[in-house]
């Protein structure tokens, strides 16, 4: 059974920064696609950035050039690195996973976007930017 559990979450003002970590176990798969999505007040789940087992990466228009989504595979440890940080940052952030088989688009992002429904999911952490 695949555990995510992230952490790293808080309170920062703007322009801050804050990096985000997930640990992943008990995934049996070595082709698997990895995210974050973030939950905004009164919005839906959106997915924020994603990579894949090669490296691959795929960034949300309103996040690029100011998030960095890396992986530590030894550690199966996910991350999302955040700068110049901006209110509208604000929401619940979840690590995801899948098995890449389940995509059936080419952008990583795109394709764990469409199939939520079939993702492992973390519990989620509060990230809070102050204006």
């Amino acid at each position: 059974q695949v555990q995510l559990v992230e952490s790293g979450g808080g309170s920062v003002q703007a322009g801050g920064s804050l990096r985000l970590s997930c640990v992943a176990s008990g995934i049996s798969s070595n082709d698997v696609c990895m995210g974050w999505f973030r939950q905004r007040s009164g919005n839906q789940r959106e997915g924020v950035a994603a990579i894949d087992s090669d490296g691959r990466v795929s960034y949300a228009d309103s996040v690029k050039g100011r998030f960095t989504i890396s992986q530590d595979n030894p550690d199966n440890t996910l991350y999302l690195s955040m700068n110049n940080l901006i209110p509208d940052d604000t929401g619940i952030y979840y690590c995801a996973s899948v098995s890449r088989d389940l995509l059936f688009m080419d952008d990583i992002l795109l394709g764990m976007t469409a199939i939520q429904a079939l993702l492992n999911w973390g519990q989620g952490t509060q990230v809070t930017i102050s204006s």
